[in-house]
Formats: structure tokens, C-alpha cells, sequence
């Protein structure tokens, strides 16, 4: 019988994010894997996501995209697992949710492409330089654990996952704000859970490249 929740992923993708958050959840969910311009770009994906991009979910038809929605839909489909704030207490939730989502994502992908933006043309990117962003978050977690709410949210699940990713490859600068943040969230089980699998179905695609 198929579960309720399914996930559209490729472990070499964004796709990590969504995975973590269903495992938080904890919710028995099936996952289909999709290769890069093929499955991802066929006409069946694109019926759910016409982007061809990963990830997606389904669940109970109801078809979502973007890492940051997918974290806070689960958040409020699975309420027993308190993973967002009370519906009055959720500024500090939705402002760093879309904040990594918005101005930190731009100002890291901007810098990864050797983009300049001119001091005159700052105010149209939203995110302003990569320094005022990045310095940006690294204030807020210079005094707090996590970013919503004093404790663990969907939303770090979100802002977390820039911060690992941009420690291990460098498109962060290696803080110890971030660094200590980071090494909070990866102690949590379904952090811990979400990584083996993806890390697992990696190492398998890596080894039929190369037995190719």
C-alpha cells in the first residue's frame, strides 16, 4: 500500500534538505529517486513539478515544491512533532525561513558565480552585498541556539542545511556562530538519519559510474 507521503529527490541535490524534514516528521513516506535530465525532465515529473527540479512531495495529493515550503508544510501537517512556533509566535520562524530562502540563498549564489553586483545596483538584489547577509545571520546566532522560538524548528532544518552545506564547501565563511550552530543541529537523530541515506545512495551511484 503506498504511504501517504512521497518524496522526489536526488541525493545530490537540494533534495537533502526535504529529506531531513520528512524524517523529522516522522511520517512513513516512499521516495523516488530522479536522475539529472532524464526522469527529472520526463513529462510524468514535470505533471508534478513543470520546473523538472527536485525535490517535490505528495501528500494526499496535495503537490509541493521549494525546500523552504516543503519545511513548513510538514511543520503544520504534522503538529504532534511541534516543529513550528504557535501561529502568534511565528515572526522570528518565517523571518529567517525566508530570509535563507531569499537574501542568503541570492548573495551565495551570486558570489559562487563570480557576480559583482555595482555599489549603485545593490538595492535592486534584495540581499544587498554577501557580507551584510552572511553578517546578517551570524549576528542573530551569535546569541541564540536556534533561529526561532529558542529551540529546534522546521526552520532550522532550512536555515541549518545552508549553514552545513556552506561550512563544508566554502561558500561560508567558517564562523564560530556557524560552527557551533551547525554542530548543534547535526546531533539531531533525523539529521543524523536523513545523511546515512543520502550519503548510502551517493556511494552507490558512484560506484556504478565508475563500473561503467
Amino acid at each position: 500500500m503506498a504511504a501517504e507521503l512521497t518524496l522526489y529527490t536526488n541525493p545530490m541535490s537540494r533534495g537533502q534538505i526535504a529529506r531531513w524534514m520528512v524524517h523529522e516528521t516522522g511520517v512513513p513516506h516512499d521516495v523516488v529517486l530522479l536522475d539529472y535530465g532524464t526522469t527529472m525532465k520526463a513529462a510524468e515529473y514535470r505533471a508534478i513539478n513543470p520546473m523538472g527540479k527536485v525535490p517535490a512531495i505528495v501528500h494526499r495529493r496535495q503537490v509541493v515544491t521549494e525546500c523552504a515550503a516543503i519545511c513548513a508544510y510538514l511543520a503544520d501537517v504534522v503538529p504532534d512533532r511541534d516543529l513550528a512556533p504557535p501561529p502568534a509566535d511565528r515572526g522570528d520562524y518565517y523571518r529567517w525561513l525566508f530570509f535563507a530562502a531569499g537574501p542568503l540563498e541570492q548573495a551565495i549564489i551570486t558570489r559562487a558565480l563570480g557576480i559583482e553586483v555595482a555599489a549603485e545596483k545593490r538595492a535592486m538584489v534584495g540581499f544587498g552585498t554577501y557580507d551584510e547577509a552572511v553578517g546578517t545571520l551570524e549576528d542573530w546566532l551569535k546569541s541564540h541556539d536556534f533561529v526561532a522560538a529558542g529551540r529546534f524548528t522546521a526552520a532550522d532544518v532550512y536555515v541549518g542545511s545552508h549553514v552545513m552545506w556552506g561550512l563544508r564547501f566554502g561558500s561560508l565563511p567558517t564562523l564560530p556562530a556557524f560552527e557551533a550552530y551547525a554542530a548543534r543541529l547535526a546531533e539531531r537523530p533525523a539529521a543524523q538519519s536523513a545523511k546515512a541515506a543520502d550519503e548510502a545512495l551517493i556511494a552507490e551511484m558512484q560506484a556504478a559510474a565508475s563500473a561503467s
